[in-house]
C-alpha cells in the first residue's frame, strides 16, 4: 500500500502519463504567449497613470498550471519531473518578483522594463520541457554520443 494512494489518484494519472511532457510544452509555450501579452497590458496600465498594476489573469492560470503538471510529472518521472519542477518554480518565483518590480517602476513613473529574469528563467524550462517532450527525434543521435 503507498502511503499517499488516497490523496493522488495514481491510477487515474497513470492515463494520461504518456501525455504529460506534452501538456507541459504546451503550457510553456502559452506561458511565453501570456507573458507577452501581460508585458503589453502592464506598459499600457503604466502609460494610463496606474500606480498599480493589476495581475494579468491568462499569465497568472499558465503560470499555475505549469507548476501542478509539473509535479504530476513528478509522479512519474521523479529525475526528470524534479528537475522540471525546481526550474518551473523558480520562474514561477522569478514572475512574482518580476511583477513587484514593474509595479515600482510605475508608482515612480519610469518606463516598464522587459522582465529579462522571467523571460530568463522560461527559456530554460521552455528548453527541458522541449528536451524531456520531444527526446525521441534526437534519441538516435544521442544514442551514438552518449
Amino acid at each position: 500500500m503507498q502511503p499517499l494512494q488516497f490523496l493522488v489518484p495514481l491510477d487515474q494519472l497513470a492515463a494520461v502519463e504518456p501525455v504529460i511532457p506534452f501538456a507541459i510544452l504546451a503550457l510553456v509555450l502559452a506561458n511565453f504567449a501570456t507573458r507577452f501579452l501581460a508585458h503589453r497590458s502592464h506598459v499600457k496600465q503604466a502609460e494610463d497613470g496606474a500606480d498599480e498594476l493589476s495581475r494579468y489573469l491568462p499569465h497568472s492560470i499558465t503560470s499555475g498550471g505549469l507548476v501542478l503538471v509539473s509535479f504530476v510529472f513528478l509522479l512519474f518521472e521523479p529525475h526528470g519531473g524534479m528537475v522540471m519542477s525546481v526550474l518551473v518554480v523558480g520562474m514561477f518565483l522569478t514572475d512574482f518578483f518580476e511583477f513587484e518590480s514593474r509595479n515600482v517602476e510605475a508608482r515612480n513613473d519610469r518606463p516598464l522594463e522587459r522582465p529579462n529574469g522571467a523571460l530568463t528563467a522560461a527559456v530554460f524550462v521552455l528548453l527541458y520541457a522541449a528536451y524531456q517532450s520531444l527526446f525521441f527525434l534526437i534519441e538516435g543521435a544521442w544514442n551514438v554520443v552518449v
